[in-house]
C-alpha cells in the first residue's frame, strides 16, 4: 500500500450518508478518512443556498449541480423516459432536494426491525434523529424533536396563508383525519397540516449534509480537516471501483483531473453514492455473475440482488383555480416553499394508521397544485450495467405502473381524496375550483388511466436496490450494512433501505449513516472498545 494515499476509512459520497459518517469516524481525531466526491463545493452558490431556488432546481437538471443521465422507456407508462440524475456535488441529493423533512413512520420501522433487529427499532431511530437535528418550530411533543444536533430544521412558515388553511379544512373535512402540527410526531404520523418541517437554517437558506457535517468547523473549503481532524475530501474526483486482495476490499480506484489513481484503506470502504453506488459494486465485481462475465468483469462475488427491487413513490397532479386574493407564500417568508400538505392512508380502507399518501400544495399565479405521491407501490424496477465502462451510464429501469395495484391505488386517490377536497375547498371558497383533472375525468376509468399515464412524473425518492437483508431475502448488506461475500466493504445511503419509506427519502439516509457510523465508531476507538450491545442499544 502507498502509504501517501492510506487512511483508515474511505467514503465515496458526501451525501446525507456519508458526510455524517466522515465527520463522526473523525471526531475522535485519531481515525483518518478520506472521502472521494465526483462534484465541487458549491454549498456559496446562490442557486444552491437559496431555497427560493430549491423547486426551480429539481426541475433543471443543471450539468453544474447534477449527474446527467436518462433512465430507459417505461412500460407502463406508454414508453416515456425519465431522467435518471441525483446532485453530483457536495452534499449530494441533499443540496439539491426539495428541503422536505419527513421521517419514516413508526409502521415502516417497525417492518425494518423485525427483518434486522432492534438496531433499526423506532424508538432508537427516535433517538438518532432526536441526535441528529436542531428542530426550530411548533409541536404538542417536544419529546418528539431533538434541539441541538447539527441539522437544522425549520418548520415553516411560522403564520401560514389563508390559501394553505383552506387547502388543510378541506383535506381534513374530505378524509376525517385532524389537522395537525406536527407529522414528524410519532403519536400524529396521520392528518393535514399548514406546515412543513424544511431542511433550512433559521434564516431560511438551505441545510445540506455539507452545510451540517463538512461545515468550517470540520474542514477547509480546500476539504482538509480542521483543528487536528484527520479527514481529506477530494472534489471532482470520480470512483471507479473498489479494489480487492481476495475477498477483502482494500481500496478505491477514481478518477481525479484525468488521471486514474488508487487509495488504500486500513479498515473498510464505504459506499455511500447513492443512485452510483450499484454500478460501483458492479463494476468491482459484486452482482449477477452471467451479467458480470458478460461485461468482462472478473467475479469477486456473485449476487443477483444487487441492483433489483428498485423503489419509487409514483408522482402525480391536481390544479385548482383560487381565489386572487389568497397568497399562496407569506410575502415575509418566501423560502416556505410550500402551501401546506397532508400524509393520509389509502383510502381504500385497508391499513387506516399507515400512510399511504403524502399531498403536497404548491401555489403559484392564481393556481395550487396539489402533488400527489402514493407511498406503498408494489412496482419494482431494477439497475444494470452496459458494460466495464465506468463512464457508461447504467440502464435503469425503474419499473412505474407495472404493478396493475400501483395504478389502482392512484385512481383511488383522485376518486376519493382529490374529489372530495375539490368539492370541501368549492364550499369554502367557490373561487377554488378544480381545473385538471376534472371531474367528467375522474368518473370516467379509462380516460382518468390515459389522465395519469400522461400527468405520470418523476421523483427522485430512488431506494432499496441494494436492500438491507439476508441474501436469502434479496439481500446485499447486512444490518450494519456489510455488502454480503465480501469483507471489509460497507454500503450505506437509501439504496440500502429494506422497505419503502413512507415519504421523502433524505432523513432514511441520515439514518442509516449515522447508525452504521455509530455502530463503526464503538469497534474502532479505543475509549469505547468495553461498550456492550446493551449500551449501544439504550443509546
Amino acid at each position: 500500500m502507498k502509504k501517501n494515499l492510506t487512511y483508515d476509512y474511505i467514503v465515496v459520497g458526501t451525501g446525507p450518508a456519508g458526510s455524517v459518517i466522515a465527520k463522526t469516524l473523525t471526531d475522535d481525531k485519531q481515525t483518518s478518512v478520506l472521502v472521494l466526491e465526483s462534484g465541487g463545493n458549491h454549498d456559496k452558490d446562490i442557486p444552491i443556498k437559496d431555497s427560493t431556488f430549491a423547486s426551480e432546481l429539481e426541475e433543471s437538471y443543471s450539468p453544474d449541480y447534477f449527474w446527467q443521465g436518462e433512465g430507459v422507456p417505461q412500460e407502463g407508462l406508454d414508453g416515456r423516459s425519465f431522467e435518471w440524475t441525483t446532485g453530483r456535488l457536495s452534499g449530494g441529493g441533499s443540496s439539491i432536494n426539495g428541503e422536505q423533512y419527513v421521517r419514516p413512520t413508526a409502521a415502516v420501522l417497525s417492518k425494518w426491525e423485525r427483518l434486522l433487529g432492534p438496531i433499526w427499532s423506532p424508538d432508537k431511530a427516535i433517538r438518532r434523529f432526536k441526535q441528529l437535528e436542531k428542530f426550530d418550530g411548533s409541536t404538542t411533543n417536544m419529546d418528539a424533536h431533538g434541539y441541538k444536533g447539527r441539522i437544522s430544521i425549520r418548520q415553516a412558515p411560522e403564520e401560514p396563508t389563508s390559501m394553505a388553511q383552506k387547502l388543510a379544512t378541506a383535506i381534513e373535512r374530505a378524509s376525517g383525519y385532524p389537522i395537525i402540527l406536527d407529522y414528524n410526531d410519532p403519536d400524529t404520523p396521520l392528518g393535514s397540516f399548514t406546515r412543513w418541517q424544511l431542511y433550512q437554517k433559521p434564516d431560511g437558506l438551505r441545510e445540506s449534509s455539507s452545510t451540517a457535517f463538512l461545515s468550517s468547523d470540520i474542514m477547509t473549503p480546500s476539504g482538509r480537516g480542521v483543528n487536528n481532524r484527520k479527514l481529506t475530501v477530494l472534489f471532482r474526483t470520480t470512483a471507479l471501483r473498489i479494489l480487492f486482495s481476495g475477498k477483502r476490499a482494500i481500496g478505491v480506484e477514481f478518477l481525479k483531473d484525468g488521471k486514474c489513481t488508487r487509495a488504500y484503506s486500513r479498515k473498510k470502504v464505504i459506499i455511500s453514492a447513492g443512485n452510483n453506488s450499484p454500478q460501483i459494486l458492479m463494476l468491482s465485481g459484486i452482482g449477477s455473475a452471467s451479467m458480470l462475465k458478460k461485461a468482462g468483469i472478473p467475479v469477486i462475488f456473485n449476487n443477483p440482488n444487487v441492483g433489483q427491487r428498485l423503489k419509487n413513490h409514483t408522482l402525480n397532479f391536481a390544479v385548482f383555480a383560487t381565489n386572487p386574493n389568497d397568497r399562496p407564500l407569506p410575502s415575509q417568508d418566501p423560502d416556505a416553499l410550500y402551501t401546506g400538505g397532508a400524509f393520509l392512508p389509502d383510502p381504500s380502507g385497508n391499513n387506516p394508521e399507515e400512510r399511504a399518501v403524502q399531498l403536497l400544495g404548491i401555489g403559484a399565479d392564481e393556481q395550487l397544485t396539489i402533488a400527489i405521491l402514493y407511498l406503498r407501490p408494489k412496482s419494482k424496477g431494477n439497475i444494470r450495467i452496459q458494460s466495464k465502462d465506468p463512464l457508461n451510464i447504467v440502464l435503469a429501469d425503474e419499473g412505474f405502473l407495472s404493478d396493475p395495484d400501483d395504478m389502482e391505488a392512484v385512481k383511488r386517490i383522485y376518486r376519493t381524496y382529490i374529489k372530495n377536497i375539490a368539492l370541501e375547498l368549492s364550499r369554502i371558497d367557490p373561487s377554488y375550483q378544480l381545473l385538471s383533472p376534472t371531474f367528467d375525468i375522474i368518473d370516467d376509468d379509462d380516460r382518468l388511466e390515459e389522465f395519469i399515464k400522461e400527468n405520470f412524473d418523476h421523483n427522485h425518492h430512488q431506494q432499496g436496490f441494494l436492500r438491507m437483508a439476508p441474501l436469502s431475502k434479496g439481500g446485499v448488506v447486512d444490518r450494519r450494512g456489510n455488502v454480503h461475500g465480501v469483507k471489509d466493504l460497507i454500503v450505506a445511503d437509501a439504496s440500502i433501505v429494506p422497505f419503502t419509506v413512507d415519504g421523502n427519502t433524505s432523513s432514511a439516509a441520515y439514518l442509516i449513516g449515522y447508525t452504521i457510523a455509530k455502530q463503526l465508531c464503538i469497534k474502532t476507538n479505543p475509549q469505547k472498545k468495553q461498550r456492550t450491545r446493551t449500551e449501544f442499544a439504550q443509546e
